[in-house]
């Protein structure tokens, strides 16, 4: 027997909730954002579209690396030496493709979605004024030094971390692999032999935006 919100709420009640329900459509829970506000987010997410496209390129690019890198350690194992470099080849070309392919339609999909949610994001979260004041510090000449000048000093940065922290991290890495090398069922590497692994270089990290 199939039970009816009629069947569970009393008329009487029921006619209460039916003129609750009608107030609440009359009257607007959340107050509409204003034309400029909205015009003021805009304005931000426009300022803010390098970095965009760049997390889009980056979604696309992520996954090919990785791919690009098991390609690789699976060549070792798999594929004789002779046949190395072609195959190399024929892999690479196949993840310029996917990049050149993938890349436009994911920035593509990340320039129309940025309005609609980070603008709304904005509008949400900051009030006018607030917006205002974002905008004139983006577009301050100090903001644009700082952007300019941030990539610089993060490579700064990175190559000093690098250099302090190599000490720390070279016999691990030496650690791992001969780890793997036995779980390979290669020769283990031979005493005082440095590790073919190493940290990551300042000009291989990710900048931030």
């Amino acid at each position: 027997m199939r039970t009816s919100f009629a069947r569970l709420v009393p008329k009487r009640r029921a006619r209460c909730l039916v003129g609750a329900f009608a107030m609440l459509l009359a009257t607007p829970l959340f107050a509409q954002p204003s034309s400029t506000k909205k015009e003021l987010a805009g304005r931000i997410v426009q300022l803010q579209m390098p970095g965009i496209v760049s997390i889009a390129q980056g979604l696309v690019e992520r996954p090919a690396a990785l791919m690009l890198q098991d390609a690789g350690q699976a060549m070792q194992k798999r594929i004789p030496v002779d046949k190395r470099e072609a195959a190399s080849k024929r892999v690479q070309e196949s993840v310029k493709k996917y990049v050149d392919e993938a890349g436009p339609m994911v920035q593509a999909r990340a320039i129309k979605l940025a309005p609609s949610v980070l603008g709304a994001e904005l509008e949400s979260k900051f009030s006018e004024d607030e917006l205002t004041q974002l905008i004139a510090w983006m577009e301050s000449p100090v903001s644009r030094k700082f952007q300019q000048t941030m990539p610089q000093i993060q490579d700064a940065f990175l190559q000093k971390l690098v250099a302090d922290a190599r000490p720390m991290i070279d016999p691990k890495l030496l650690t791992l692999e001969q780890e793997i090398r036995d779980s390979l069922g290669l020769p283990v590497l031979p005493a005082g032999t440095k590790s073919s692994a190493k940290p990551a270089a300042a000009d291989q990290a990710p900048k931030a935006k």
